[in-house]
């Protein structure tokens, strides 16, 4: 089959919207790093749309830190790609055109250097997941012994972390008397702006204290809240989008109808037309992202670790269960809403109903695994920052323990039915030494994962209720399995 690219762009059927500008017309602006599924599907579109309404140097160069993948399949395609909307209402497709070019790390090292030390970049973004930040989640500060960050420092010209290509980009900067430029931090981390900018003058301080503090005066990390469900591409989405194309598209990617940006508005220089199609630009983050991260983020891994043990692969086959999605409203409203302080046009209410509805999308199959994955980079600003707010203000945690017990349970590395889950975590190795030596004992397995201070920090092992609850719920699911300590949390039996 034909592959989509510009040159076949005109060969696309009518009811396939596409561009509506030249892509071969757009100067590259921004370089971002870790372009997966999540970018493409918001952020890139943004971007597209930005586009259309005002013409501008901001095509992006796309850059894969790990895998040559999507690289290889973009490339070819000139970088255009389909978005597929899914809803219960059907489908919409469009092309999109804002990545104009995609590099590979391992191979295209000198190119990507070129473009990032360019002055013509004015942004450098970022969705690297919370594991590609090498920090420590419990304390939010640059984890120096990470294997990636001891190579940067010996080696600084090639750089293997986003941090270390930050820095080095910065630095040639530095050198040749150019400005600095934007990084746009779009990862599900608390403060992630402020959390980057730190890790990056940790960094550059470790370097060269003169380059830290040139950091300091020529480079923005304005905090965002990005929200867009976006699950895993299969072989069957691409097969159906090849059918509706006419023409191959190694690399659609599929989303839900919702989309959210939120962007502290600090910028060094220019930035795309992104506040008039839909990004909301803000002084303050904050509570938008506290929103997302405990409403929507945590409400996710919950409904992953506790509906994978009750044998659900989809998130939409757990919303579809009134015992879950009844532990949802309760987790919502009294656990986690009452630590939110948003502002007063925001219908916090309204934002709860909304995510069960979306949860509950059959149109978006998002596979509970994928959720579950990175568990220890993901529970400190998820569930563990609500959990430390309740417990200095003597609010309730039974929820959010259970939530807590659940990963733990996943983590131990067996379900329900006796089967091996294969989980994917930096700390997996941990998890499974320390399962290991608690093989039928809940309390030993609760005591053990609640050791590793990286994810839990020092205070809330040491805390009695906290400790205490989580163990008394991690008992509960591997007595009674998790879909009845579910409805029991419910209120519901």
């Amino acid at each position: 089959m034909t592959r989509l690219s510009l040159a076949t762009l005109g060969n696309l059927p009518p009811s396939i919207a596409t561009p509506a500008y030249d892509p071969r017309l757009i100067a590259i602006g921004i370089v971002h790093l870790g372009i997966g599924a999540f970018h493409r599907a918001q952020t890139a579109i943004y971007t597209d749309d930005a586009l259309a309404q005002a013409q501008g140097p901001w095509g992006i160069c796309g850059v894969s830190l790990r895998s040559a993948d999507v690289r290889d399949r973009l490339a070819p395609q000139d970088g255009l790609y389909t978005s597929v909307e899914k809803s219960p209402k059907g489908l919409r497709r469009r092309i999109i055109g804002s990545v104009v070019e995609v590099l590979f790390l391992g191979e295209d090292r000198d190119r990507i250097a070129a473009r990032l030390h360019a002055p013509a970049t004015d942004i450098v973004s970022l969705t690297v997941t919370e594991k590609g930040y090498c920090h420590d989640p419990a304390s939010g500060r640059l984890n120096f012994a990470h294997p990636d960050i001891v190579h940067d420092l010996a080696d600084p010209a090639r750089p293997l972390s986003a941090v270390g290509l930050i820095v080095a980009a910065l630095d040639a900067r530095r050198r040749s008397a150019a400005k600095g430029f934007t990084v746009l931090c779009c990862d599900n981390l608390p403060h992630n702006g402020a959390l980057l900018r730190g890790l990056v003058l940790a960094f550059a301080a470790e370097r060269d204290p003169a380059l830290a503090r040139w950091i300091e005066d020529n480079a923005a990390f304005p905090s965002t809240m990005v929200d867009r469900i976006v699950p895993a591409t299969t072989d069957a989405d691409i097969a159906d989008n090849d059918r509706a194309l006419g023409l191959h598209d190694a690399a659609p990617v599929v989303h839900e109808p919702f989309k959210q940006w939120v962007i502290e508005d600090r910028f060094v220089a220019g930035r795309p037309a992104w506040d008039r199609v839909g990004v909301q630009f803000v002084a303050d983050v904050a509570p938008f992202e506290a929103m997302k991260l405990r409403l929507l983020n945590a409400s996710h891994s919950a409904f992953a670790y506790l509906g994978y043990l009750a044998g659900h692969e989809y998130i939409y086959q757990v919303a579809a269960q009134p015992d879950f999605v009844a532990f949802m409203r309760r987790l919502m409203k009294e656990e986690v809403a009452p630590t939110l302080e948003l502002p007063a046009s925001v219908d916090v209410v309204a934002y709860q109903e909304a995510l069960v509805e979306r949860f509950g999308n059959p149109a978006l199959p998002h596979r509970t695994q994928q959720i579950a994955m990175d568990g220890s980079q993901k529970l400190p600003q998820r569930l563990l920052a609500t959990v430390r707010d309740n417990l200095a203000a003597g609010r309730p945690i039974e929820l959010l323990c259970l939530a807590v017990a659940g990963w733990m349970r996943y983590v131990s590395g067996g379900d329900e039915a006796g089967r091996q889950i294969k989980v994917s975590d930096p700390l997996a190795a941990d998890f499974a030494r320390i399962a290991a030596g608690h093989r039928g004992d809940p309390e030993g397995l609760a005591r053990g994962l609640l050791s590793i201070s990286a994810i839990f920090g020092d205070d809330l092992p040491a805390d009695p209720r906290f400790a205490g609850e989580v163990t008394a719920r991690l008992a509960a699911l591997f007595r009674d399995g998790a879909a009845r300590t579910v409805r029991a949390a419910a209120g519901r039996g």
